[in-house]
Protein backbone atom coordinates (compact mmCIF):
# COMPACT_ATOMS: atom_id res chain seq x y z
CA UNK A 1 0.00 0.00 0.00
CA UNK A 2 1.29 3.50 -0.73
CA UNK A 3 2.16 5.62 2.26
CA UNK A 4 -0.18 8.59 2.51
CA UNK A 5 0.10 11.52 4.84
CA UNK A 6 -3.38 12.88 5.47
CA UNK A 7 -4.60 15.82 7.50
CA UNK A 8 -8.34 16.29 7.65
CA UNK A 9 -11.13 17.74 9.68
CA UNK A 10 -14.82 18.28 9.24
CA UNK A 11 -14.20 21.00 6.70
CA UNK A 12 -11.42 19.86 4.39
CA UNK A 13 -8.80 17.25 3.68
CA UNK A 14 -5.18 17.48 2.63
CA UNK A 15 -3.50 14.40 1.21
CA UNK A 16 0.09 13.80 0.18
CA UNK A 17 1.23 10.67 -1.55
CA UNK A 18 4.37 8.93 -2.69
CA UNK A 19 5.72 9.45 -6.22
CA UNK A 20 3.76 7.77 -8.99
CA UNK A 21 6.43 5.16 -9.54
CA UNK A 22 5.94 3.94 -5.97
CA UNK A 23 2.23 3.39 -6.32
CA UNK A 24 0.95 -0.05 -7.31
CA UNK A 25 -1.23 0.07 -10.36
CA UNK A 26 0.01 3.46 -11.56
CA UNK A 27 0.04 3.47 -15.34
CA UNK A 28 1.48 6.42 -17.21
CA UNK A 29 -0.48 7.55 -20.27
CA UNK A 30 1.80 5.68 -22.63
CA UNK A 31 0.21 6.91 -25.83
CA UNK A 32 1.37 10.44 -24.94
CA UNK A 33 4.33 9.81 -22.65
CA UNK A 34 6.23 8.06 -25.40
CA UNK A 35 4.91 9.99 -28.37
CA UNK A 36 7.21 11.70 -30.86
CA UNK A 37 5.44 15.01 -30.30
CA UNK A 38 5.99 14.88 -26.55
CA UNK A 39 9.59 13.77 -26.92
CA UNK A 40 10.40 16.56 -29.34
CA UNK A 41 8.71 19.11 -27.11
CA UNK A 42 10.50 17.98 -23.97
CA UNK A 43 13.86 17.75 -25.70
CA UNK A 44 13.70 21.42 -26.66
CA UNK A 45 11.98 22.73 -23.51
CA UNK A 46 13.68 21.40 -20.42
CA UNK A 47 11.72 23.69 -18.10
CA UNK A 48 8.44 22.37 -19.47
CA UNK A 49 9.33 18.84 -18.40
CA UNK A 50 9.77 19.67 -14.74
CA UNK A 51 7.12 22.29 -14.07
CA UNK A 52 5.54 22.71 -10.67
CA UNK A 53 1.80 23.07 -11.33
CA UNK A 54 -1.04 24.22 -9.10
CA UNK A 55 -4.37 23.18 -10.60
CA UNK A 56 -7.63 24.74 -9.38
CA UNK A 57 -10.74 22.76 -10.26
CA UNK A 58 -14.46 23.28 -9.51
CA UNK A 59 -15.06 19.60 -8.78
CA UNK A 60 -13.24 16.31 -8.36
CA UNK A 61 -11.52 15.30 -11.61
CA UNK A 62 -11.87 11.61 -10.73
CA UNK A 63 -13.95 9.67 -11.47
CA UNK A 64 -14.31 11.47 -14.81
CA UNK A 65 -18.07 11.14 -15.22
CA UNK A 66 -18.95 14.43 -16.94
CA UNK A 67 -17.41 17.11 -19.13
CA UNK A 68 -15.46 19.24 -16.65
CA UNK A 69 -14.05 16.21 -14.84
CA UNK A 70 -13.20 14.50 -18.13
CA UNK A 71 -11.12 17.46 -19.28
CA UNK A 72 -9.43 17.96 -15.93
CA UNK A 73 -8.61 14.27 -15.51
CA UNK A 74 -7.29 14.09 -19.07
CA UNK A 75 -4.93 16.96 -18.31
CA UNK A 76 -3.83 15.58 -14.94
CA UNK A 77 -3.30 12.00 -16.09
CA UNK A 78 -1.40 13.14 -19.16
CA UNK A 79 0.88 15.63 -17.42
CA UNK A 80 1.54 13.70 -14.20
CA UNK A 81 4.49 11.65 -15.53
CA UNK A 82 6.43 14.83 -16.36
CA UNK A 83 5.22 17.46 -13.90
CA UNK A 84 4.72 18.01 -10.17
CA UNK A 85 0.98 18.61 -9.72
CA UNK A 86 -0.78 20.05 -6.69
CA UNK A 87 -4.57 19.94 -6.90
CA UNK A 88 -6.95 22.23 -5.01
CA UNK A 89 -10.48 21.13 -5.72
CA UNK A 90 -14.02 21.40 -4.49
CA UNK A 91 -15.64 18.07 -3.67
CA UNK A 92 -18.98 16.80 -2.45
CA UNK A 93 -17.33 15.35 0.64
CA UNK A 94 -14.20 16.41 2.50
CA UNK A 95 -12.07 13.29 1.88
CA UNK A 96 -13.27 11.70 -1.32
CA UNK A 97 -10.11 11.58 -3.41
CA UNK A 98 -9.79 8.35 -5.39
CA UNK A 99 -6.52 6.37 -5.37
CA UNK A 100 -6.03 7.22 -9.05
CA UNK A 101 -6.11 10.93 -8.24
CA UNK A 102 -3.74 10.52 -5.31
CA UNK A 103 -1.34 8.59 -7.52
CA UNK A 104 -1.29 11.27 -10.20
CA UNK A 105 -0.87 14.30 -7.92
CA UNK A 106 1.85 15.05 -5.41
CA UNK A 107 -0.68 16.79 -3.20
CA UNK A 108 -4.48 16.93 -3.17
CA UNK A 109 -6.47 19.42 -1.10
CA UNK A 110 -10.25 19.04 -1.11
CA UNK A 111 -12.83 21.56 0.08
CA UNK A 112 -16.59 20.90 0.34
CA UNK A 113 -18.65 22.66 -2.28
CA UNK A 114 -20.42 25.69 -0.81
CA UNK A 115 -24.19 25.45 -0.56
CA UNK A 116 -26.06 28.10 -2.51
CA UNK A 117 -29.85 28.22 -2.35
CA UNK A 118 -32.24 29.48 -4.98
CA UNK A 119 -33.10 32.32 -2.61
CA UNK A 120 -29.43 33.33 -2.38
CA UNK A 121 -29.18 33.32 -6.16
CA UNK A 122 -32.23 35.56 -6.48
CA UNK A 123 -30.85 37.86 -3.79
CA UNK A 124 -27.65 38.14 -5.79
CA UNK A 125 -29.65 39.17 -8.82
CA UNK A 126 -31.31 41.94 -6.82
CA UNK A 127 -28.50 43.12 -4.55
CA UNK A 128 -25.18 42.40 -6.27
CA UNK A 129 -23.48 43.60 -9.43
CA UNK A 130 -21.72 40.23 -9.76
CA UNK A 131 -23.09 37.44 -11.97
CA UNK A 132 -24.37 34.33 -10.25
CA UNK A 133 -21.52 32.32 -11.72
CA UNK A 134 -18.94 34.54 -9.98
CA UNK A 135 -20.38 33.69 -6.55
CA UNK A 136 -21.27 30.05 -7.13
CA UNK A 137 -17.95 28.75 -5.74
CA UNK A 138 -17.01 31.62 -3.47
CA UNK A 139 -15.72 29.93 -0.31
CA UNK A 140 -13.66 31.39 2.56
CA UNK A 141 -12.29 27.90 3.24
CA UNK A 142 -11.15 27.42 -0.37
CA UNK A 143 -9.54 30.87 -0.26
CA UNK A 144 -7.77 29.95 2.98
CA UNK A 145 -6.30 26.77 1.48
CA UNK A 146 -5.31 28.62 -1.67
CA UNK A 147 -3.54 31.26 0.42
CA UNK A 148 -1.67 28.53 2.31
CA UNK A 149 -0.57 26.77 -0.89
CA UNK A 150 0.57 30.00 -2.51
CA UNK A 151 2.62 30.90 0.56
CA UNK A 152 4.28 27.49 0.74
CA UNK A 153 5.46 26.89 -2.84
CA UNK A 154 7.02 28.59 -5.85
CA UNK A 155 4.76 27.43 -8.67
CA UNK A 156 5.75 27.65 -12.31
CA UNK A 157 2.15 27.45 -13.50
CA UNK A 158 -1.19 28.08 -11.78
CA UNK A 159 -4.06 26.85 -13.92
CA UNK A 160 -7.67 27.81 -13.21
CA UNK A 161 -10.26 25.45 -14.69
CA UNK A 162 -13.39 27.35 -15.63
CA UNK A 163 -14.83 30.82 -15.09
CA UNK A 164 -16.67 29.91 -11.88
CA UNK A 165 -13.27 29.96 -10.12
CA UNK A 166 -12.64 33.50 -11.35
CA UNK A 167 -13.45 34.92 -7.91
CA UNK A 168 -9.97 33.70 -6.86
CA UNK A 169 -8.14 35.50 -9.66
CA UNK A 170 -7.18 38.51 -7.45
CA UNK A 171 -5.26 36.11 -5.19
CA UNK A 172 -3.46 34.68 -8.20
CA UNK A 173 -2.54 38.14 -9.48
CA UNK A 174 -1.15 39.04 -6.05
CA UNK A 175 0.97 35.87 -6.22
CA UNK A 176 2.13 36.88 -9.69
CA UNK A 177 3.36 40.22 -8.35
CA UNK A 178 5.52 38.39 -5.83
CA UNK A 179 6.59 35.69 -8.32
CA UNK A 180 6.86 37.36 -11.75
CA UNK A 181 8.08 34.16 -13.42
CA UNK A 182 4.90 32.28 -12.54
CA UNK A 183 2.37 31.83 -15.32
CA UNK A 184 -1.38 32.21 -14.64
CA UNK A 185 -3.44 30.14 -17.08
CA UNK A 186 -7.20 30.47 -17.48
CA UNK A 187 -8.54 27.29 -19.08
CA UNK A 188 -11.92 28.38 -20.46
CA UNK A 189 -14.22 25.37 -20.65
CA UNK A 190 -16.84 27.64 -22.21
CA UNK A 191 -17.05 31.17 -23.53
CA UNK A 192 -19.69 31.87 -20.89
CA UNK A 193 -21.08 35.13 -22.28
CA UNK A 194 -21.57 33.48 -25.66
CA UNK A 195 -23.26 30.54 -23.92
CA UNK A 196 -25.69 32.87 -22.14
CA UNK A 197 -26.55 34.51 -25.46
CA UNK A 198 -27.49 31.07 -26.80
CA UNK A 199 -29.72 30.47 -23.76
CA UNK A 200 -31.54 33.76 -24.36
CA UNK A 201 -31.97 32.96 -28.06
CA UNK A 202 -33.44 29.46 -27.58
CA UNK A 203 -37.17 29.36 -28.41
CA UNK A 204 -37.96 33.09 -27.97
CA UNK A 205 -41.62 32.44 -28.85
CA UNK A 206 -42.13 29.73 -26.22
CA UNK A 207 -43.72 31.21 -23.04
CA UNK A 208 -42.32 28.31 -21.00
CA UNK A 209 -38.81 29.64 -21.74
CA UNK A 210 -39.46 33.31 -20.98
CA UNK A 211 -38.53 33.19 -17.28
CA UNK A 212 -35.22 31.40 -17.90
CA UNK A 213 -34.47 33.74 -20.80
CA UNK A 214 -35.22 36.79 -18.65
CA UNK A 215 -32.86 35.53 -15.94
CA UNK A 216 -30.10 34.94 -18.51
CA UNK A 217 -30.71 38.35 -20.05
CA UNK A 218 -30.27 39.98 -16.63
CA UNK A 219 -27.04 38.04 -16.11
CA UNK A 220 -25.50 38.97 -19.46
CA UNK A 221 -23.95 42.40 -18.74
CA UNK A 222 -22.63 41.23 -15.37
CA UNK A 223 -21.22 38.04 -16.85
CA UNK A 224 -19.61 39.96 -19.70
CA UNK A 225 -17.79 42.30 -17.28
CA UNK A 226 -16.66 39.40 -15.11
CA UNK A 227 -15.44 37.26 -18.00
CA UNK A 228 -13.55 40.22 -19.47
CA UNK A 229 -11.89 40.91 -16.10
CA UNK A 230 -10.77 37.29 -15.72
CA UNK A 231 -9.42 37.17 -19.28
CA UNK A 232 -7.50 40.41 -18.75
CA UNK A 233 -5.94 39.03 -15.55
CA UNK A 234 -4.58 35.79 -17.04
CA UNK A 235 -1.14 35.46 -18.60
CA UNK A 236 -2.58 33.00 -21.10
CA UNK A 237 -6.01 31.71 -22.04
CA UNK A 238 -6.72 28.25 -23.38
CA UNK A 239 -10.07 27.23 -24.82
CA UNK A 240 -11.72 24.14 -26.26
CA UNK A 241 -13.16 25.41 -29.56
CA UNK A 242 -12.32 27.97 -32.23
CA UNK A 243 -15.69 29.69 -31.76
CA UNK A 244 -14.89 30.16 -28.07
CA UNK A 245 -11.51 31.68 -28.95
CA UNK A 246 -13.20 34.16 -31.30
CA UNK A 247 -15.80 35.06 -28.67
CA UNK A 248 -13.20 35.61 -25.94
CA UNK A 249 -11.03 37.72 -28.21
CA UNK A 250 -14.05 39.85 -29.11
CA UNK A 251 -14.65 40.31 -25.39
CA UNK A 252 -11.01 41.16 -24.65
CA UNK A 253 -9.16 42.10 -27.88
CA UNK A 254 -5.70 41.80 -26.30
CA UNK A 255 -6.33 38.12 -25.60
CA UNK A 256 -4.68 35.51 -27.77
CA UNK A 257 -6.50 32.32 -26.76
CA UNK A 258 -4.73 29.06 -27.53
CA UNK A 259 -6.86 26.18 -28.77
CA UNK A 260 -6.47 23.10 -26.55
CA UNK A 261 -9.40 20.91 -27.65
CA UNK A 262 -11.25 18.45 -25.49
CA UNK A 263 -9.94 14.93 -25.77
CA UNK A 264 -10.13 11.40 -24.43
CA UNK A 265 -7.68 8.57 -23.93
CA UNK A 266 -8.86 6.38 -26.77
CA UNK A 267 -7.30 3.30 -25.16
CA UNK A 268 -9.89 3.57 -22.37
CA UNK A 269 -12.83 3.24 -24.79
CA UNK A 270 -12.90 -0.15 -26.55
CA UNK A 271 -15.09 -0.23 -29.63
CA UNK A 272 -18.40 -1.94 -28.92
CA UNK A 273 -20.08 -4.40 -31.29
CA UNK A 274 -23.19 -3.13 -33.09
CA UNK A 275 -26.52 -3.78 -31.43
CA UNK A 276 -28.51 -6.64 -32.94
CA UNK A 277 -31.90 -6.50 -34.64
CA UNK A 278 -33.39 -8.52 -31.78
CA UNK A 279 -32.52 -5.83 -29.22
CA UNK A 280 -34.96 -3.07 -28.33
CA UNK A 281 -33.83 0.11 -30.15
CA UNK A 282 -32.39 2.47 -27.55
CA UNK A 283 -31.60 6.15 -28.05
CA UNK A 284 -29.10 7.29 -25.42
CA UNK A 285 -28.25 10.69 -23.97
CA UNK A 286 -25.74 11.13 -21.15
CA UNK A 287 -24.71 14.13 -19.10
CA UNK A 288 -25.11 16.09 -15.90
CA UNK A 289 -28.85 16.33 -15.78
CA UNK A 290 -29.30 19.54 -13.82
CA UNK A 291 -27.25 21.48 -16.39
CA UNK A 292 -29.66 23.79 -18.18
CA UNK A 293 -28.66 22.99 -21.80
CA UNK A 294 -28.95 19.25 -21.06
CA UNK A 295 -32.35 19.65 -19.39
CA UNK A 296 -33.67 21.75 -22.26
CA UNK A 297 -32.39 19.30 -24.88
CA UNK A 298 -33.79 16.22 -23.18
CA UNK A 299 -37.23 17.77 -22.67
CA UNK A 300 -37.33 18.93 -26.30
CA UNK A 301 -36.26 15.51 -27.59
CA UNK A 302 -38.77 13.60 -25.46
CA UNK A 303 -41.71 15.80 -26.46
CA UNK A 304 -40.92 16.64 -30.09
CA UNK A 305 -38.58 14.01 -31.57
CA UNK A 306 -39.20 10.71 -29.77
CA UNK A 307 -42.90 10.42 -30.77
CA UNK A 308 -41.92 10.75 -34.44
CA UNK A 309 -39.33 8.00 -34.07
CA UNK A 310 -41.76 5.71 -32.25
CA UNK A 311 -44.32 5.99 -35.05
CA UNK A 312 -41.83 4.43 -37.45
CA UNK A 313 -40.00 2.23 -34.94
CA UNK A 314 -42.46 1.00 -32.28
CA UNK A 315 -40.72 0.10 -29.05
CA UNK A 316 -37.89 2.61 -29.46
CA UNK A 317 -36.77 3.75 -26.00
CA UNK A 318 -35.10 7.00 -24.93
CA UNK A 319 -32.59 6.48 -22.10
CA UNK A 320 -31.40 9.51 -20.12
CA UNK A 321 -28.35 8.67 -18.02
CA UNK A 322 -26.54 11.06 -15.71
CA UNK A 323 -26.35 12.41 -12.20
CA UNK A 324 -28.61 14.97 -10.51
CA UNK A 325 -31.63 14.81 -12.84
CA UNK A 326 -33.73 17.96 -12.48
CA UNK A 327 -37.37 17.46 -11.40
CA UNK A 328 -38.59 18.07 -14.96
CA UNK A 329 -36.24 15.33 -16.19
CA UNK A 330 -37.34 12.93 -13.45
CA UNK A 331 -40.95 13.41 -14.51
CA UNK A 332 -40.07 12.14 -17.99
CA UNK A 333 -39.75 8.66 -16.49
CA UNK A 334 -43.55 8.55 -16.42
CA UNK A 335 -43.70 8.83 -20.21
CA UNK A 336 -44.00 5.72 -22.36
CA UNK A 337 -40.65 4.76 -23.81
CA UNK A 338 -38.52 7.00 -21.57
CA UNK A 339 -36.13 5.76 -18.88
CA UNK A 340 -34.22 8.06 -16.52
CA UNK A 341 -31.37 6.22 -14.77
CA UNK A 342 -29.82 8.87 -12.55
CA UNK A 343 -26.12 8.57 -11.76
CA UNK A 344 -24.42 5.34 -12.86
CA UNK A 345 -21.09 4.08 -11.57
CA UNK A 346 -20.40 2.50 -14.96
CA UNK A 347 -21.85 3.95 -18.15
CA UNK A 348 -20.56 1.16 -20.40
CA UNK A 349 -23.64 -1.11 -20.20
CA UNK A 350 -25.84 1.82 -21.28
CA UNK A 351 -23.53 2.62 -24.17
CA UNK A 352 -23.35 -1.05 -25.19
CA UNK A 353 -27.15 -1.23 -25.35
CA UNK A 354 -27.51 2.02 -27.29
CA UNK A 355 -28.48 1.81 -30.95
CA UNK A 356 -28.00 5.55 -31.53
CA UNK A 357 -26.44 8.25 -29.38
CA UNK A 358 -28.39 11.52 -29.53
CA UNK A 359 -27.22 15.07 -28.75
CA UNK A 360 -30.37 17.23 -28.96
CA UNK A 361 -28.78 20.41 -27.57
CA UNK A 362 -30.17 23.79 -28.53
CA UNK A 363 -27.90 25.97 -26.39
CA UNK A 364 -24.38 25.77 -25.05
CA UNK A 365 -20.74 26.49 -25.74
CA UNK A 366 -17.44 24.66 -25.89
CA UNK A 367 -17.53 21.10 -27.20
CA UNK A 368 -19.26 17.94 -26.01
CA UNK A 369 -17.18 15.10 -24.56
CA UNK A 370 -20.24 12.89 -24.95
CA UNK A 371 -19.78 12.96 -28.73
CA UNK A 372 -16.15 11.86 -28.48
CA UNK A 373 -17.05 9.05 -26.06
CA UNK A 374 -19.83 7.75 -28.29
CA UNK A 375 -17.66 7.88 -31.41
CA UNK A 376 -14.78 6.13 -29.64
CA UNK A 377 -17.11 3.27 -28.70
CA UNK A 378 -18.52 2.90 -32.22
CA UNK A 379 -21.94 4.34 -31.54
CA UNK A 380 -23.57 6.36 -34.34
CA UNK A 381 -24.30 9.96 -33.33
CA UNK A 382 -27.20 12.22 -34.28
CA UNK A 383 -26.72 15.78 -33.11
CA UNK A 384 -27.96 19.31 -33.58
CA UNK A 385 -25.53 21.82 -35.06
CA UNK A 386 -25.07 23.39 -31.63
CA UNK A 387 -24.40 19.97 -30.11
CA UNK A 388 -21.67 19.24 -32.66
CA UNK A 389 -20.22 22.78 -32.63
CA UNK A 390 -16.47 22.99 -32.24
CA UNK A 391 -15.71 19.68 -33.96
CA UNK A 392 -14.42 19.49 -37.53
CA UNK A 393 -17.14 17.07 -38.60
CA UNK A 394 -19.60 16.87 -41.48
CA UNK A 395 -23.15 15.63 -41.85
CA UNK A 396 -23.27 11.99 -43.02
CA UNK A 397 -19.50 11.59 -42.67
CA UNK A 398 -18.70 11.34 -38.93
CA UNK A 399 -22.26 11.85 -37.67
CA UNK A 400 -25.75 12.95 -38.66
CA UNK A 401 -26.68 16.60 -38.06
CA UNK A 402 -30.30 17.67 -37.69
CA UNK A 403 -31.90 20.68 -36.02
CA UNK A 404 -35.65 20.21 -36.47
CA UNK A 405 -37.71 17.44 -34.83
CA UNK A 406 -38.61 15.96 -38.22
CA UNK A 407 -35.01 15.98 -39.49
CA UNK A 408 -33.64 14.48 -36.28
CA UNK A 409 -36.29 11.76 -36.23
CA UNK A 410 -35.59 10.96 -39.89
CA UNK A 411 -31.84 10.64 -39.25
CA UNK A 412 -32.41 8.34 -36.27
CA UNK A 413 -34.86 6.16 -38.19
CA UNK A 414 -32.42 5.85 -41.08
CA UNK A 415 -29.65 4.66 -38.77
CA UNK A 416 -31.96 2.19 -37.03
CA UNK A 417 -33.02 0.72 -40.37
CA UNK A 418 -29.69 0.78 -42.25
CA UNK A 419 -26.91 -1.12 -40.40
CA UNK A 420 -24.42 -0.51 -43.23
CA UNK A 421 -24.89 3.24 -42.86
CA UNK A 422 -24.22 2.91 -39.13
CA UNK A 423 -21.01 0.96 -39.67
CA UNK A 424 -19.65 3.46 -42.20
CA UNK A 425 -20.46 6.41 -39.95
CA UNK A 426 -18.86 4.75 -36.92
CA UNK A 427 -15.68 3.86 -38.80
CA UNK A 428 -15.10 7.41 -40.02
CA UNK A 429 -15.96 8.85 -36.61
CA UNK A 430 -13.50 6.56 -34.81
CA UNK A 431 -10.69 7.63 -37.16
CA UNK A 432 -11.58 11.29 -36.50
CA UNK A 433 -11.28 10.85 -32.73
CA UNK A 434 -8.06 8.86 -33.07
CA UNK A 435 -6.35 11.49 -35.22
CA UNK A 436 -7.68 14.72 -33.70
CA UNK A 437 -8.96 14.16 -30.17
CA UNK A 438 -6.78 11.65 -28.35
CA UNK A 439 -5.01 13.45 -25.52
CA UNK A 440 -1.69 12.34 -27.00
CA UNK A 441 -2.30 14.72 -29.91
CA UNK A 442 -3.54 17.60 -27.73
CA UNK A 443 -1.38 17.99 -24.63
CA UNK A 444 1.78 19.25 -26.40
CA UNK A 445 -0.16 22.43 -27.19
CA UNK A 446 -0.89 22.96 -23.49
CA UNK A 447 2.72 22.34 -22.50
CA UNK A 448 3.82 24.85 -25.12
CA UNK A 449 1.67 27.43 -23.30
CA UNK A 450 3.46 26.55 -20.06
CA UNK A 451 6.85 26.95 -21.74
CA UNK A 452 6.11 30.29 -23.42
CA UNK A 453 8.52 33.16 -22.62
CA UNK A 454 8.00 34.46 -19.10
CA UNK A 455 6.84 37.98 -18.35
Amino acid sequence: MPRLQMQCNAHSATLRCAPQSALPGWRAPQSFHGSAAAGKLCASMTWCCMAKLLLLTPGLPFPPMQGTALRNWGIISGLAPRHHITLLSFARTAAAAAPELLAACERVVLVPQPARSAFARLATLALSTQPDLALRLSSPLYAQHLRTLLAAEDYDVIQMEGLELGCYMPMLRAYKQRHPAARIIYDAHNAETMLQHSVVAAEPDNPARWLAAAYSRAQLPRLQRFERAVCSSADAITCVAAADAIALQALFPAAQPVLVPNGIWLRDYPQLPPTTETQKPQLLFTGKMDYRPNVDGVLWFASSVLPLVQRAVPGAEFVVAGRDPAPAVQRLAGNAGVRVTGELADMRPCMAAASVYVVPLRMGGGTRFKILEAMAQARPVVSTRIGAAGFAVSHQRELMIADSPAAMAEAIIQLLQEPAKCRALCSTAWAFVSQKHDWSAILPALEAVYAAPRA
